[in-house]
């Protein structure tokens, strides 16, 4: 999915087979989502087809994102970095931020739902706008804090073998993911 941006703006195909990489197309689609949010939170009209598919994403490919990284890419990391990577205390606040992030993506999830209902823009929402650019916000600090450190930190520290567990894993969760969906 590529967060509710137009077809044609070179959002980035995602594959786990190369887990790194796949890493990377999901932060700039969640980028995109982020960008698509703050968006939606000037706009005047509804767009029941933009609100929707924004919050598909967030509901699917958002948690499934961040049970890889809580799950598999956090774990691995703690595991093969060594004591100079001080990677311990930003995992941690990448954990903390992932809770903040489920608060924030709740409300924000809420909101899209509730213009779906009433079909309306987030500004005729109590609080819509500001709850969609609270959590865009939060992301794109996220994102960047793991852009500049764990993306870095897996490529140096992750072998071969690492990278065909991971891949193995995030084809596995998708594959979980798609089977429930039939």
């Amino acid at each position: 999915m590529n967060a509710g941006a137009e077809p044609d703006d070179g959002a980035r195909a995602v594959t786990p087979h190369d887990p790194i990489e796949f890493l990377l197309a999901e932060h700039l689609n969640h980028r995109r989502m982020c960008r698509a949010l703050e968006r939606l939170a000037m706009m005047e009209d509804f767009d029941a087809a933009r609100i929707t598919g924004l919050l598909d994403f967030i509901r699917f490919d958002l948690t499934l994102h961040v049970i890889d990284e809580e799950e598999d890419v956090f774990p691995l990391l703690r595991k093969r970095c060594l004591p100079e990577d001080q990677v311990d205390e930003v995992l941690d606040r990448l954990t903390e931020e992932h809770a903040e992030d489920k608060a924030l993506s709740t409300r924000a999830r809420d909101v899209l739902n509730a213009c779906l209902i009433v079909r309306k823009p987030p500004h005729a929402i109590e609080g819509g706008p500001e709850a969609l650019r609270a959590f865009a916000h939060h992301e794109m600090q996220h994102l960047t804090l793991e852009n500049a450190v764990i993306v870095p930190l897996a490529r140096r520290r992750f072998s071969a073998a690492d990278l065909r567990f991971l891949s193995a894993r995030l084809i596995a969760r998708r594959r979980r993911v798609a089977a429930t969906d039939e």
